[in-house]
C-alpha cells in the first residue's frame, strides 16, 4: 500500500461483512493493489460486561433496542486517536442525503472513518459528544448501516485516481452538472427490431456530443424534475448576466 492510500475505517458489529462487494471488480483489485485499504473495528470488542453488551432498552420505553453510549463511544475513541482528522460519518436515515459532491469530496482526501448502526439507532449524546457527520444513502430504512456503509465506500472508491479505466468515465455520469447520464448503445447494431440511433454511426464527434447533451437533458427533465431545477439554477449562475 502507498503512503497516501486512501485510507477507510468502519465501526460495525458485523466486520464479516466487508470487503463484501467491494472486494470484486475494479474496487477489488484496487484494495489488493493498495490504492486504498480497508480496516475494520468490531464495536462488540469494546463491550465491559461478560456478555459484551452494546445495547440496552430505550430510555422512557418503547420498542426496540439503542446502543449504548460509553461502549459506542469506546469505539470512536480508538478510531479517533489514530485517525482523528479524517471524516467521521454515520450512516443513519436521520443524516442528510448523499450526494454526488459529497462523494467527490470524500474521494479528494486522504481517507474516512464510517460507524455503523443496528437497532433503533445511537444513543443521541454520542452525536453530541463527538464529531459526527450523519449520511443517509436515501428515505428507506435499512437492517443496519453496513449496506449503507458499503454503498458510500463503493461511490467513494471508484473516484479514487487509478481505479476506473478512463479518467473520463466518471465525468460523464449521472449526477455530474445535476444531469443523468445519456443512453448507451453496444453491438449488435440491430437487435429485437430495435436499431442504435444513426448518429452514434457518423463519425462527427461534434453532432454525437450534442446529440448525447440533448437526451441527458430530455431524460433528466422527465425521470428527475428535482435534478432538472438544479440543472437550470446552475446555468443561470453559470451566465455571464446572471439570466438565461
Amino acid at each position: 500500500m502507498t503512503n497516501n492510500a486512501f485510507a477507510a475505517t468502519v465501526l460495525t458489529l458485523y466486520p464479516e461483512m466487508f470487503p463484501g462487494p467491494i472486494g470484486l471488480s475494479l474496487a477489488g483489485s484496487a484494495l489488493k493493489s493498495g490504492l486504498w485499504s480497508l480496516k475494520t473495528l468490531d464495536i462488540r470488542d469494546y463491550a465491559t460486561d461478560k456478555h459484551r453488551s452494546v445495547d440496552d432498552s430505550p430510555s422512557g420505553g418503547g420498542a426496540g433496542m439503542v446502543l449504548r453510549p460509553d461502549v459506542v463511544g469506546l469505539s470512536i475513541q480508538a478510531v479517533l486517536a489514530k485517525a482523528s482528522s479524517l471524516p467521521f460519518l454515520v450512516m443513519t436515515p436521520r443524516g442528510k442525503p448523499l450526494t454526488q459532491s459529497r462523494v467527490k469530496a470524500l474521494a479528494a482526501g486522504s481517507g474516512v472513518n464510517i460507524l455503523c448502526g443496528r437497532f433503533e439507532g445511537f444513543d443521541e449524546r454520542l452525536f453530541e459528544h463527538y464529531p459526527l457527520e450523519p449520511v443517509s444513502v436515501g428515505d428507506y430504512v435499512l437492517s443496519g448501516g453496513e449496506p449503507a456503509a458499503l454503498v458510500l465506500l463503493d461511490a467513494i472508491v471508484r473516484l479514487l485516481p487509478g481505479v476506473m479505466g478512463k479518467s473520463a468515465s466518471a465525468e460523464d455520469e449521472s449526477f455530474e452538472g445535476y444531469l443523468l447520464e445519456y443512453p448507451h448503445y453496444t453491438r449488435p447494431r440491430e437487435w429485437e427490431g430495435r436499431m442504435i440511433p444513426e448518429i452514434l454511426h457518423s463519425g462527427d464527434h461534434a453532432k454525437i456530443a450534442a446529440w448525447r447533451q440533448q437526451k441527458a437533458e430530455e431524460h433528466t427533465r422527465l425521470w428527475r424534475p428535482d435534478l432538472w431545477e438544479h440543472y437550470l439554477a446552475s446555468k443561470i449562475r453559470k451566465s455571464p448576466s446572471g439570466t438565461q
